[in-house]
C-alpha cells in the first residue's frame, strides 16, 4: 500500500483531507503540529480524529511564537479581516514550515505523497494556501531531496483548493468524515466562539447544505 504523510490539524478541511488519502488508497501518517497555539483544543481535536481514522499519528512540537500572528498571540485580536488582505491569523511561512518537515518524513518513510487541506476559494489572503505556492513546493522537492533527484517523486496533494466550504463538508459527508470531532475554531473553550473567521466559514458551508453542525451538539 502506498504511504502518505498527512498535515493534521484538527480543523474540518484537514480531517476531509484525511479521508481522502484514505480513499484514495494511501496509508497515512498524520502530522500534527504543537507550534504554540492560542488553545490545545485543536491538537487534542486531531489526535481523536486520527484515531477515528485508524492512523497512525506524530505530535510534533516547535516554536513559533516569536511570530506575530493573532494564532499565537492572546493580545492580538481575531476580528474578521477585510477581503484581499493578508488576515492577522497569518502565521509567517507556517506551511512552508509545516511542508518541509511532512517532506522530510515522507522521504524517510518512502512515501509517495504529502498531503494538506489547504484552500482558499471561501476567503483569501495567505500566501501560503494558493496553488502557484504548492507547485513551487513541489518543484522544488524535486530538486531539493535525494528522492526527487533519483526520480522518485513525493507529490503534494491539495485536494480541497479550489473548493467551497460546503463543498468540502460534502465530500466529507460522503466519506463519513466524524465532523463531531473536529474543531475550527480560532479561539479554545467549550463551544465554538462563531465570531471568528474559520466558524463563519464553517458556519456558512453546514448553512448552504441546510443540515446542522454536528459539532454542537458535542458540545452542548
Amino acid at each position: 500500500m502506498r504511504k502518505a504523510v498527512v498535515l493534521l490539524s484538527g480543523g474540518l478541511d484537514s480531517a476531509v483531507t484525511l479521508y481522502i488519502a484514505k480513499d484514495k488508497g494511501y496509508k497515512p501518517l498524520c502530522f500534527v503540529f504543537d507550534y504554540g497555539q492560542r488553545h490545545r483544543r485543536e491538537i487534542a481535536a486531531a489526535r481523536k480524529i486520527a484515531q477515528a481514522a485508524g492512523c497512525r499519528f506524530k505530535v510534533l512540537k516547535i516554536d513559533l511564537t516569536h511570530k506575530r500572528s493573532a494564532l499565537l498571540d492572546k493580545h492580538l485580536g481575531l476580528s474578521k479581516h477585510a477581503i484581499g488582505s493578508i488576515p492577522a491569523t497569518y502565521v509567517p511561512a507556517r506551511n512552508i514550515i509545516f511542508l518541509s518537515f511532512a517532506l522530510s518524513f515522507a522521504e524517510t518513510l518512502e512515501a509517495s505523497a504529502v498531503f494538506i487541506g489547504a484552500h482558499a476559494q471561501d476567503y483569501s489572503g495567505y500566501p501560503d494556501c494558493r496553488r502557484e505556492f504548492f507547485r513551487a513546493f513541489e518543484r522544488m522537492s524535486k530538486v531539493g531531496t535525494k528522492s526527487g533527484v533519483e526520480g522518485k517523486e513525493i507529490k503534494i496533494f491539495t485536494p480541497l483548493i479550489n473548493k467551497r466550504k460546503s463543498e468540502i463538508i460534502r465530500e466529507g459527508l460522503r466519506l463519513c468524515v466524524p465532523f463531531e470531532l473536529t474543531w475550527s475554531c480560532y479561539r479554545g473553550g467549550r463551544r465554538p466562539c462563531g465570531k471568528c473567521d474559520s466558524c463563519y466559514y464553517r458556519a456558512k458551508g453546514f448553512r448552504e447544505l441546510g443540515i446542522p453542525d454536528p459539532i454542537f451538539r458535542d458540545t452542548s
